[in-house]
């Protein structure tokens, strides 16, 4: 176990938290001073392949990469490189665009050299200073400053000469590799907690599929299943009555993250909800994305209303909720649902069409008996998912208290 001393109540530029082998206060320092700031070039999404040579695209720090450190490049592309940039071992990147200010503070240490860094992709090429080191730190302390500095509304951008004054404060570089052995075990071990999430519900799914597809059972219309189904409806925004002091529970898609919808944050009142096609969805309804993103699925828990893009079903007597759930979300629907999908300013699976899908009705105790192992393994995802915030949470922590 790694012995710590808490530096709290001192006045000195050291961190809250510090390794008690080390002393001395630690140093500050603005980015252009200890570091060459470049640019990355080209490389466009649709210029990757399946072989080539490994590139980083700026869009990838989002959705790719989650933790400071790029060990594994997971793209290649194999176009003319004559003209493109690579990076050096312990390159810091960080995008040059983003939707939001705070979002754009994404920085990783690309450990090796000699990747293709694609365009709009900053590079912070330090003097002796531990990129994953410095990229916990940008993504930490300096999030808010880097925020600062970059510029736009809709599409936030930050350049080189944005980043130049940028501040940090660091110690030595012994210190700061010792920092880094110390977070890069806790993020291995969240990297593996994601692993374990993905891969039980790599299994809920083929056991949901499996189920499904081995049905021997009468076919029924998706419409013959609910009692009721519709889309929500949003109140005007700009009418102050139907949102203030709001008692009635306002659903949007971000809120379809899990099999049960237990909280939200959005509310509408009475008037908002008389004024407006919204519905009072019951509890031990279906709700499903139908606009947008397409699929998100959760079931209620409480009396709620939707936005547009969410559909409330209310299911009969013989479809047990669970079962409505577990099959909305299996291979056999989704797929069916991908089919009727109409294009046009929204993607949009319309309630009208999603009626005339096929749907296997087995009996209410088959149904029971189907959601059985599903629910024991949705149960264990939500364990473990528990556990991962428990180590983002610690992580975070950290963060604050062993940087300046």
């Amino acid at each position: 176990m790694i012995t710590t001393i808490n530096n709290k109540h001192k006045k000195l530029n050291v961190p809250n938290l510090r390794f008690p082998e080390f002393q001395g206060e630690w140093e500050e320092e603005r980015l252009a001073d200890i570091a060459d700031l470049y640019k990355g070039t080209g490389i466009s999404k649709d210029q990757l392949s399946d072989d080539g040579e490994p590139c980083i695209l700026y869009g990838e720090l989002y959705t790719k990469y989650k933790s400071e450190t790029i060990r594994e490049v997971i793209s290649k592309t194999n176009i003319d490189n004559t003209k493109l940039v690579r990076s050096k071992d312990n390159d810091v990147i960080i995008p040059c665009s983003g939707e939001t200010a705070e979002d754009i503070a994404t920085a990783r240490c690309v450990l090796n050299g000699n990747i293709l860094l694609g365009g709009d992709l900053n590079i912070i090429r330090l003097h002796g200073y531990d990129g994953t080191f410095m990229s916990y730190q940008l993504n930490g302390k300096r999030k808010y400053d880097i925020a600062k500095v970059a510029q736009g509304v809709s599409v936030v951008h930050l350049y080189g000469e944005h980043l130049k004054g940028v501040k940090t404060i660091n110690p030595c570089l012994t210190e700061q590799k010792k920092i880094v052995s110390l977070l890069t075990l806790l993020d291995e071990r969240i990297a593996t907690q994601n692993k374990i999430i993905e891969d039980l519900k790599k299994l809920k799914s083929a056991i949901i599929n499996y189920a499904i597809n081995s049905l021997d059972t009468d076919f029924a219309k998706f419409s013959s299943l609910y009692e009721m189904a519709g889309e929500g409806g949003t109140p005007t925004t700009s009418n102050g009555s139907f949102y203030d002091n709001g008692k009635m529970p306002f659903i949007k898609i971000d809120d379809l993250k899990q099999k049960y919808l237990t909280e939200n944050k959005d509310f509408i009142t009475e008037l908002g909800l008389q004024k407006s096609s919204a519905w009072l969805v019951p509890t031990s309804s279906i709700l499903f994305s139908n606009g947008a993103t397409i699929g998100e699925i959760t079931i209620t828990t409480y009396p709620v209303c939707t936005k547009q893009g969410i559909l409330g079903i209310v299911p009969k007597q013989n479809i047990d909720v669970e079962y409505l759930y577990y099959f909305m979300s299996s291979s056999y629907f989704k797929k069916a649902v991908s089919r009727i999908v109409t294009e046009g300013t929204m993607k949009t699976a319309y309630l009208k069409d999603i009626n005339n899908i096929l749907c296997p009705i087995p009996t209410k105790e088959e149904q029971e008996e189907i959601v059985k192992i599903p629910s024991t393994l949705n149960s264990k995802i939500d364990t473990e998912k528990s556990i991962l915030k428990l180590f983002i949470t610690q992580k975070q922590h950290l963060l604050h208290q062993m940087f300046i």
